[in-house]
């Protein structure tokens, strides 16, 4: 299901759940869009099942620092790389000596040498020699403008993997089948207070038979309720987040 179709079918369940058909609802859809990007905001704010992590590729550039990510990305977790130190890539001056170096002193001989202990021997000396000759990258993200900062001078094009954390998209959560009751819920409170808030404008309205008298304070209370109601779904767990595990101190 696509995301216009997932959002549009929870749309038409909000107005089934306001009584739509039986009653007339006031509400344009231009209200229903609202209240539907309302309701993943509150969700996105509040839980820890609206995040995921996930893996991208970035092209580093020579003398580039800044790179802007997609929006959704929340937090860059690490940076991989595929060589030891320097540069993996290129050739000429370019060339890395301590991955010639790891291959000059290791892969050259793996005949007359090998074994487990070996390989893990090597793999110490190759995270050794990754903290003291650049296998690491630094960088600071900035969530807001969604700015990735290396902090570090890109002398060749390189190829990097993003350890990330990111917003599920919309189409996933609205589909989702924890998030999907919580959030058309929430949709159906931020309704009837949109509703509530404009017929307690006019609670009175003068007719032929005496008038009628509008609900606006009633529904302004059954979603006040009903929020506090789900708020407290965070604190149980009911909206598909995980539960803490052991704390110390």
């Amino acid at each position: 299901m696509s995301t216009s179709d997932a959002r549009k079918k929870l749309i038409d369940q909000i107005r089934l759940e306001l009584a739509y058909g039986i009653v007339n609802v006031e509400l344009d859809p231009e209200h229903y869009e609202h209240i539907v990007d309302v309701s993943l905001d509150k969700y996105r704010q509040k839980s820890s099942n609206s995040v995921e992590e996930s893996y991208g590729f970035l092209e580093l550039q020579p003398n580039q620092s800044d790179y802007v990510l997609p929006k959704e990305v929340i937090e860059v977790r690490q940076l991989f790389r595929r060589g030891i130190g320097g540069s993996s890539t290129g050739g000429g001056t370019h060339i890395d000596p301590f991955a010639m170096a790891y291959t000059n002193m290791y892969l050259l001989q793996s005949g007359r040498q090998g074994g487990l202990a070996t390989y893990d021997f090597f793999h110490q000396y190759q995270e050794l020699v990754g903290r003291m000759f650049g296998r690491d990258i630094n960088f600071k993200y900035n969530s807001n403008n969604n700015t990735l900062t290396i902090v570090r001078q890109v002398r060749a094009p390189e190829t990097v993997v993003m350890w990330l954390y990111n917003y599920k998209p919309d189409d996933v959560l609205i589909n989702d089948i924890y998030a999907k009751p919580w959030i058309r819920d929430w949709a159906v409170c931020e309704a009837k207070m949109i509703l509530g808030h404009a017929y307690s404008k006019f609670s009175n309205i003068v007719g032929p038979q005496g008038g009628t008298t509008l609900n606006g304070e009633a529904l302004k209370a059954e979603a006040t309720a009903m929020m506090e109601k789900l708020e407290m779904e965070f604190q149980n767990y009911g909206e598909g987040s995980e539960p803490l595990t052991f704390v110390i101190g």
